[in-house]
């Protein structure tokens, strides 16, 4: 494990932006469909926003400056080759939307577990 990518991870879980804060109130604790979630989580050389590893989904939260971004689908298709489903939100989306962002997961959750 690349140590380097450790030390990120820790500073991000110090840093949190505002719509990683909000949406953590959310995901911590098993609150959503009873799955446990983790915060800048390690996969491959890659940082995934949060994740739930017993489901193996990941959801990443992206600013403005994520449009487009190919180091984001760099990440994606790191993060896919380790048997884990990617899905995005914009910051916006869980500034403005929680409760949409929330459901979104939900049935994502229960999508996998009915598989």
């Amino acid at each position: 494990m690349d140590k380097r990518l450790t030390s990120t991870g820790r500073v991000l879980r110090k840093n949190m932006t505002e719509a990683e804060k909000v949406l953590w109130k959310h995901l911590r604790a098993r609150q959503l469909e009873d799955s446990k979630f983790v915060r800048q989580f390690l996969i491959g050389n890659a940082v995934a926003d949060f994740a739930c590893r017993s489901t193996k989904l990941v959801i990443e939260l992206d600013g403005g400056q994520h449009a487009d971004n190919t180091a984001d689908m760099q990440r994606t298709a790191i993060i896919n080759a380790h048997g884990y489903h990617v899905i995005r939100f914009w910051n916006n989306d869980v500034l403005d939307n929680i409760e949409g962002v929330i459901e979104t997961i939900r049935a994502e959750l229960r999508n996998i577990r009915d598989e």
